[in-house]
């Protein structure tokens, strides 16, 4: 095997690592099916078979003990239990440790090693089997000395690698060495029928064969997985020499073994596709979008009939590519809500506190791009809930709450974004500590006008904090405010709600993707800008009683309901003047509505997001720009951003410029 299938190595042994640790902690809290250990089994088993391939000796023999004891909870011979699935999560993190280590180039660590033994030290007191801790002698030894199998089988394996093996980047040796970990091998017989003369003797190509005779208990389908990754660079013959396992055993085992052929069949439908490629495709496609723009703008100049529909079929199928486009980068965010089920435990452990998460939404898609800019505001604000939110066990019990405090995680779509809720069973928050501490600072003169809503925004504030004393979590007033300037910069929203003995739940709005929208397109003057087309409700015309231009801000009745209203040429400062004929637009997010009041109202579109330089980040009510098909730039607005300087009416009174930054 290459060194240039090892990354893949390593992504693949992370992705079957955090599946495991999903299924470990199942089976800690009560919930050990038997997918679950099947699950742990499965991860376990293929990081030891893909290790063994590189020659990663200290993988192999750690990993293979753990798979043995867990081979014996599949066997109903040891039941899966708290004590043990704790352990089973730090033999987990070793084998993680372990990947890591092969990943920075050092396979070898010593001290790692020596953790290592401890560990199998610890598992094999719990299993009920000697401890076995020499590295060399778990490979071998570790099935026979922590499990009782069946008497071992003989097996005769011919083997015979094709001529493109090894410009495919395999080596064949390393299925061999694999072997030795799934048995002894009795005998290695080298085949060299196929060996050319030495003028034919091509240096790149591979004329072995191997007959192998293998004493071992496994089954006829586990021996050929050996091999799984050169099934298609091999003729492979696996025959049995004596009876394999007993009657009850050997059904057990197919049964497993049968279900993990099905999983892998329905993997095979899978592509890992590399990040940078997709995000190639990605701007290429918007590429597209703006240059198939471009050419519907001048088929209709030319006015040709036949040219304009070949323009519109052509526009259709691009629209279709780039839906695609984009779905290949939107991914499910339960795996991300899953891995804060172990920094709960974890974090929850080291404070003293009885906390578990509940999880809701986990099949709400969104931008890849999106979930790994969004999982560091994600882990403070768990974190947060975890330390100041959830109250101690025994305030809980004076209280009246159940002892266990929930932290909720979940996820949602509305009106065209993505919606994700972390939310506590907690105290809440203290409106007169934070008003006090706000006046101190003197961020505010007098909290008592300020609305609920206004007096928690205050702890996005940079620096500050309510918490009585510091701790390894939080309670320096670092945090919070990274978390809003974070969100923001995905051109999304924070919002918070509390209620003082019953808990907190901070709420934040993401746009699904990054990339590319369906825009409506206005004009003010001579200037363009985009809505997102899923935000915008209708069009109404501003009536002649609403054009006076003395204020930022007008309300309009729009059939019994009161609707603000924002004129962009006066939020933008846009040097023209009115036209005869203005319109509102009607946008809706967040369950908040707005009107937006320009000159012209030019139509839906396509718009590939270019993101604003650094010199422009602060800039309230923009969310980007685009090319249109003209070659003209239109920004695109930032409705979340409109809504917040429209309807809070400490900033209604701000002038024109001062309302574009913080």
């Amino acid at each position: 095997m290459t060194d240039a299938a090892l990354p893949t190595f390593i992504a693949e042994s992370r992705e079957l690592l955090r599946e495991m640790e999903a299924a470990l902690l199942e089976c800690e809290q009560g919930e050990s099916g038997a997918e679950a250990v099947n699950s742990i089994f499965r991860a376990a088993h293929t990081i030891k078979g893909s290790s063994g391939l590189f020659g990663l000796d200290g993988i192999v023999a750690f990993t293979h003990v753990v798979e043995s004891v867990l081979d014996r909870v599949r066997a109903n011979s040891l039941q899966m239990d708290r004590t043990l699935a704790a352990i089973l999560l730090e033999c987990r993190d070793h084998i993680e440790h372990l990947v890591d280590a092969v990943a920075d180039g050092k396979p070898d660590d010593v001290q790692l090693a020596t953790k290592g033994e401890s560990l199998l030290q610890k598992l094999s007191a719990r299993a009920g089997g000697p401890a076995t801790t020499h590295a060399t002698a778990t490979a071998s030894a570790s099935a026979s000395a922590s499990a009782p199998v069946a008497p071992a089988a003989g097996w005769q394996i011919t083997v015979q690698f094709h001529t493109e093996v090894l410009r495919n980047g395999m080596d064949p040796l390393s299925f061999i060495r694999y072997l030795s970990t799934l048995g002894e091998i009795v005998e290695l017989t080298l085949l060299t029928e196929r060996l050319p003369a030495a003028e034919e003797f091509d240096a790149e190509a591979c004329y072995l064969g191997f007959e192998i005779e293998l004493a071992s208990s496994e089954t006829q389908q586990r021996i050929e997985g050996a091999f799984e990754f050169v099934r298609d660079d091999c003729t492979l013959q696996v025959r049995p020499k004596a009876p394999v396992a007993s009657e009850s055993v050997a059904e057990k085992r197919e049964a497993s073994d049968a279900k993990e052929t099905k999983a892998a069949k329905n993997s095979d439908r899978s592509l890992r596709v590399d990040g940078d490629k997709l995000d190639a495709l990605i701007d290429l496609i918007g590429e597209l979008v703006t240059a198939g723009a471009t050419t519907t703008i001048t088929a209709r100049k030319a006015g040709l009939s036949e040219l304009n529909e070949s323009t519109l079929r052509l526009a259709r199928l691009v629209e279709e590519v780039r839906d695609q486009a984009l779905k290949l980068r939107m991914v499910q965010i339960g795996p991300t809500f899953s891995r804060f089920q172990r920094i709960v435990r974890d974090v929850a452990r080291e404070i003293g506190k009885e906390i578990r998460l509940e999880i809701g939404g986990a099949e709400t898609e969104l931008d890849k791009t999106l979930i790994e800019s969004i999982t560091d505001p994600l882990t403070h604000l768990v974190r947060n809930a975890i330390d100041h939110g959830i109250e101690t066990a025994e305030v809980r019990r004076n209280r009246g709450k159940n002892v266990e405090g929930v932290v909720r995680l979940d996820a949602y779509h509305d009106s065209g974004s993505v919606v994700i809720e972390v939310a506590d069973d907690g105290g809440g928050l203290k409106r007169e500590r934070i008003i006090a501490k706000a006046m101190e600072r003197g961020l505010i003169t007098d909290g008592s006008s300020l609305t609920d809503g206004e007096a928690f925004a205050l702890i996005f504030e940079p620096g500050f904090s309510t918490a009585e004393q510091v701790t390894n979590l939080s309670g320096r007033g670092v945090g919070m405010d990274v978390v809003k300037r974070n969100v923001n910069a995905l051109r999304g929203t924070v919002e918070l709600d509390s209620k003082e003995g019953q808990g907190t739940t901070v709420r934040i709005r993401l746009p699904l993707t990054l990339a590319i929208i369906d825009g409506f397109l206005v004009g003010v003057g001579g200037s363009s800008f985009v809505i997102p087309l899923e935000l915008v409700e209708e069009c109404v015309e501003l009536g002649d009683e609403h054009r006076a231009a003395d204020g930022d801000q007008r309300y309009i009745n729009l059939r019994g309901q009161v609707l603000p209203f924002v004129r962009l040429r006066e939020m933008f400062s846009i040097r023209s003047s009115a036209s005869r004929r203005e319109s509102i637009v009607v946008i809706r997010s967040g369950g908040k509505r707005i009107g937006i009041v320009v000159d012209d109202l030019l139509g839906e579109m396509q718009a590939v997001i270019k993101p604003l330089s650094r010199l422009f980040s602060r800039i309230r009510g923009i969310g980007g720009s685009t090319i249109l098909g003209t070659g003209q730039l239109a920004l695109i607005l930032d409705v979340p951003s409109l809504l917040d300087l429209c309807l809070n009416t400490r900033q209604v009174q701000v002038a024109p410029r001062r309302a574009l930054t913080d």
